[in-house]
């Protein structure tokens, strides 16, 4: 039976979701060919590996009773979890063994963990992770890059501008004229954070000032985007690899004004369980729906997507805009797939089975080349 590591947390702003969407994975995951096991990184960056991981409780009272320390080490295309060096023994003299996971199946959100920084740790040791690799993580959590990737695939998306914070810091006029110039209201976001986090409209200089301020303390590029009201979010997901694309249902957020809040997400909606919180499928022309999925598959390929994303859209009247795309999204977005009749258990499945696709390809690449060439250089570094 093949052992899946789940990972959850991070140090990472968006930790709490983590363990939302960790723990959905690890309930639905099919136990009958998988043997699934959670590790949880800490905000402080420790790897604990125990069975107690498996309960969501665990987390709301911070209390783990059989979780140990462990480090991640690398063999036979694997990941050995190897008990910390100060670790002898746990409850009742019980001695802790490495354990080996086969595949990778990160279930986390924002910086650090779902934007290429553990992905790489992964893929430069040959141990098969799922959804997409190093760079379409990283082009996937950079707002900035991402806009640029879309772009250039003719991908209609708002106005905006983007600046480093220390730019700003120089320069605040000359950033401000440009972002006026774009016209009011204004959507500010830090360009490496996704839940909402960060994120204000302005409708004036004081507000654009505020906002910007709130951004910049999280992340050290700004971006600053038109505001469209009167605006529907639109949502899409897509499954697959390469030109193999299959996309869900599409999704309203219901009360979606400009954009939903980190409480709007997480926080409301679970005081708000027995509401409707989104509509499934969208109330769209076809047309626009045709057309929303077209872009959605473009936008997935464009970041050379793998497993499942969803793709958020803009709505103006009949005008399209493509906002972002979540490479890992909350709950793996399994509400978007129920309704074509696959379940969340089948779409962990197919998740896993394109993550070795993924990895089978990687490994036909060529990764040496051997020209003997630290012996042909002479003294001084000139060749032979």
């Amino acid at each position: 039976m093949k052992k899946i590591g789940i990972i959850i947390g991070g140090k990472s702003v968006e930790h709490e979701v983590s363990i939302i969407t960790g723990m959905q994975v690890y309930e639905n995951i099919d136990k009958s060919i998988y043997e699934p096991k959670v590790i949880y990184i800490q905000k402080n960056g420790k790897w604990l590996f125990g069975d107690s991981l498996h309960d969501i409780n665990n987390y709301k009272v911070k209390k783990f009773e059989d979780a140990y320390e462990v480090l991640p080490g690398f063999k036979n295309e694997k990941l050995i979890l190897y008990p910390h060096p100060e670790i002898k023994s746990g409850f009742f003299g019980k001695k802790y063994q490495p354990y080996e996971i086969d595949l990778v199946f990160p279930a986390v959100h924002g910086t650090n963990v779902e934007d290429g920084a553990l992905q790489g740790l992964f893929q430069m040791n040959g141990v098969p992770y799922a959804f997409g690799s190093v760079l379409c993580s990283a082009v996937g959590m950079d707002k900035v890059i991402m806009k640029k990737v879309f772009q250039s695939y003719n991908l209609p998306i708002v106005d905006y501008i983007w600046f480093y914070r220390s730019s700003y810091e120089e320069n605040k006029v000359k950033y401000i004229e440009e972002a006026e110039m774009i016209g009011y209201p204004l959507i500010v976001k830090p360009a490496n954070l996704g839940s909402s986090v960060g994120i204000n409209k302005a409708r004036n200089l004081d507000e654009l000032l505020f906002a910007i301020d709130v951004a910049k303390s999280y992340d050290r590029k700004i971006i600053v985007e038109k505001c469209l009201e009167n605006v529907r979010e639109i949502n899409c997901a897509v499954i697959g690899y390469e030109n193999n694309l299959q996309t869900s249902l599409c999704e309203e957020p219901l009360g979606w004004k400009e954009f939903l809040t980190y409480e709007d997400k997480y926080v409301n909606k679970q005081k708000d369980a027995k509401e409707a919180k989104r509509r499934i499928p969208a109330e769209i022309d076809e047309e626009i729906e045709n057309k929303i999925k077209d872009y959605a598959k473009d936008a997935f390929k464009a970041v050379d997507g793998c497993g499942n994303a969803r793709i958020d859209f803009l709505l103006s009247g009949n005008n399209i805009y493509v906002n972002e795309i979540n490479t890992i999204p909350g709950s793996i977005a399994f509400y978007l797939w129920e309704g074509k009749g696959i379940s969340f258990k089948q779409l962990i499945t197919t998740i896993i089975e394109l993550a070795e696709l993924q990895h089978s390809q990687r490994k036909v690449n060529i990764i040496s080349y051997d020209i003997d060439l630290l012996n042909k250089m002479g003294a001084g570094g000139k060749t032979k």
